[in-house]
């Protein structure tokens, strides 16, 4: 007799009904007959799709819990269906020696109640190597704050290591920023939508183009995060054609908004890179250039986002609406099920080589959503469970929506009630 059956499971898109056998938080059996178990979990005939993933939050946890924390944020991303997360290395302090990474390990296994890596840092270089053997989800580099000869150093030295890691790249470029923000700042204009100017497009055309030299120099694995202009994905797209080890993100804001919603939501729109004009801007036919969607999770208090364009902080929190959103388009037949798995399941665990994680099949971790995709709603930041009120899709109208959310067969959400759960760390080794 095993530790629990889901039955009346559709997986899609293969619309199968099916029962799933779980023991000891993996998945067993894929039976049509629902086997015996200790709890049986009925389904009702609900699509189920593998826990989804984000590769880009920001909890904020240690240093800035007033914004958010591992556990807010983890209710969070159970809330919006994922089970596994990886949190990025800007706190305070910021997690890039060995010694930070342990700490916010700790704090991690203590709050999150889904599964989690953690990125490092890389602005001290001499920890490179002490924090590689803590096998973190990549080394993130903001290349907006640093010189040439600092990245040069960086992709040096983590090129090197005798364990291949993986490189996460903010790609603005540092010079054009700094002087197209002193030069919008001169013009004494302080309306939301002159931040766009001030990170123009080329900013991050032009740091893609330089982050694609130096990876294809020193033979190293690139993942290039919040993509959000097409001449940045023909870039990317074309490094891969040449055979370069290069994948891409879209954040869902780059995704669903564009520049008109500094009209409408101001500095709550804010965010790096910044929302882009029709010109720029991906959109949904994009997607199947893309390896997948980071939500780029970025909560900060209401009070910090009013503040003067220039003062207030760049972020939009995104895991409690991403999925609603694209769920609205699947039931909009613009994209499918499929596309979210790829996007939000397969496609992570494969970048990140969480060999455990992305699919239903037997030995996978038992990581699920399950959606009811005829509920309708209105996005309600009040509603949210991750500190940060706001969001520029606030009164967006969606249907579909995670009512249950299962990590390694543990139920950590259902119809917005949760429950307890240790997160752990998936502790796969990075592959060559």
């Amino acid at each position: 007799m095993i530790d629990l059956c889901l039955k009346n499971c559709k997986l899609v898109p293969e619309n199968g009904n099916c029962s799933i056998g779980i023991e000891n938080g993996k998945i067993v059996s894929i039976t049509k007959i629902p086997p015996k178990s200790e709890k049986l979990i009925d389904i009702k005939g609900n699509p189920v799709l593998p826990g989804l993933i984000d590769s880009h939050v920001h909890f904020r946890d240690p240093g800035l819990t007033y914004k958010e924390d591992f556990k807010t944020g983890s209710l969070a991303a159970a809330a919006g269906g994922f089970t596994t997360v990886m949190d990025m290395p800007n706190t305070k302090p910021q997690t890039n020696t060995k010694k930070a990474f342990l700490e916010k390990l700790e704090i991690a296994r203590k709050k999150s109640i889904v599964d989690f890596k953690l990125h490092a840092g890389i602005n001290d270089l001499e920890q490179i190597r002490p924090v590689a053997e803590l096998n973190p989800a990549s080394f993130k580099i903001f290349m907006d704050l640093y010189d040439n000869s600092f990245l040069m150093e960086a992709f040096k030295q983590i090129s090197k290591l005798p364990q291949k890691q993986i490189i996460t790249v903010h790609a603005e470029d540092k010079n054009i920023t700094n002087y197209c923000t002193r030069m919008e700042k001169n013009r004494m204009i302080e309306v939301p939508e002159i931040y766009a100017k001030a990170r123009p497009p080329v900013s991050e055309v032009i740091a893609v183009s330089a982050v694609i030299a130096l990876g294809g120099f020193y033979d190293q694995k690139l993942h290039i995060c919040h993509v959000s202009t097409k001449k940045s994905l023909q870039l990317i797209n074309h490094a891969k054609i040449s055979g370069q080890n290069i994948t891409s993100e879209i954040s869902p804001h780059h995704l669903f908004l564009d520049n008109s919603y500094f009209h409408k939501c101001g500095n709550f729109v804010k965010t790096n890179p910044p929302i882009r004009d029709d010109e720029n801007k991906l959109d949904m036919s994009c997607l199947k250039e893309i390896d997948i969607i980071g939500t780029d999770h970025a909560p900060h208090t209401v009070e910090e986002k009013k503040r003067n364009v220039w003062e207030s902080l760049p972020g939009i929190p995104n895991l409690e609406t991403a999925l609603p959103l694209l769920l609205t388009r699947v039931n909009e037949n613009k994209i499918g099920f499929k596309d979210i798995k790829r996007l939000l399941c397969r496609g992570p665990a494969e970048i990140f080589n969480l060999s455990n994680k992305g699919k239903i099949e037997e030995g996978m971790d038992a990581d699920f959503v399950i959606l009811d995709m005829k509920k309708e709603y209105v996005i309600n930041p009040d509603d949210f469970k991750t500190k940060a009120k706001y969001s520029p899709f606030e009164g967006f109208k969606v249907k579909g929506t995670p009512i249950m959310t299962i990590v390694r067969g543990k139920v950590v959400m259902e119809n917005g009630e949760f429950f307890e759960n240790k997160g752990k760390l998936v502790s796969e080794h990075h592959k060559k």
